[in-house]
């Protein structure tokens, strides 16, 4: 059954695991190995706009941070089958982002929201960001016109997303990112004093230091490595797709309860 208003740590930990946001998680380990690999390979795609030199350039160490930061399984010789997001590292990541969060109602702070993953994460996003702006946050509006990637960088529900024949785009590019902290430069605005988001579009906001959280699926092993390195301040590791986005809900009600922003919401 749906878990109704602000879960307790351990019922939202039950939550995770239930509906498959973290624990035995739908991603297969060979697929999580392929993106470690392709990362340490030197493959740009999966930097998701960071720069990682040659620092990374071992699968087994992506592998360690994953393990850590993620709670995938550490042992290198399992390399096909279930693989796995520990829920108490998901809960632990919230509870930083909460605190960033904070921060930002307290300064009322400039923050800007995107998202590559509309299917799952755009309604986690949309309900931060209006607690936030309830708070006395500026949600910042993007610039008009803006493209990348071959599509149109739009704002729904105070989210920027990727549009592409008039359809919400998964995209990991830092491409749309980009575009939007070159357009607020172009009309002399100010940038974001926080980013919330995912995929690309936080790695190239921390990448161009700016204060950045945001969400990882565990093939996702870029903004781990940034939060590690400092670059990123916050990733929270869950499933960025399961399959209902009112899953997250509860997740969504225990960040904005450990931010002190569910009053505000």
């Amino acid at each position: 059954m749906p878990i109704s208003g602000t879960p307790s740590r351990a019922d939202l930990v039950g939550h995770l695991v239930r509906t498959r946001i973290a624990g035995d998680v739908a991603t297969p380990r060979e697929n999580n190995l392929s993106h470690y690999r392709k990362l340490a390979n030197g493959d740009r795609h999966y930097w998701l706009g960071l720069e990682l030199g040659d620092r990374w350039t071992d699968e087994q160490d992506v592998l360690a941070v994953m393990a850590e930061r993620c709670g995938v399984n550490d042992d290198p010789q399992h390399r096909h089958g279930q693989d796995t997001i520990d829920a108490e590292l998901t809960v632990d990541a919230l509870e930083r982002m909460a605190a960033r969060l904070r921060k930002a109602a307290a300064g009322r702070q400039r923050v800007l929201f995107a998202t590559g993953h509309p299917g799952g994460l755009l309604d986690v996003h949309r309900a931060t960001a209006g607690a936030l702006r309830a708070a006395g946050c500026e949600i910042m509006v993007i610039p008009e016109g803006l493209q990348a990637d071959g599509g149109y960088v739009w704002q729904f529900a105070d989210v920027a997303v990727l549009e592409r024949g008039a359809t919400l785009w998964h995209t990991h590019s830092p491409e749309p990112m980009a575009a939007i902290l070159d357009g607020l430069e172009r009309e002399g605005r100010p940038l974001p004093d926080l980013v919330v988001a995912d995929h690309g579009w936080a790695g190239c906001a921390g990448q161009r230091g700016i204060d950045s959280v945001g969400y990882a699926d565990c093939n996702d092993p870029a903004l781990f490595i940034g939060e590690a390195e400092g670059t990123v301040q916050v990733t929270v590791p869950l499933d960025d797709h399961v399959t209902s986005p009112r899953h997250y809900d509860p997740m969504t009600a225990y960040l904005l309860a450990q931010a002190d922003l569910n009053e505000a919401a």
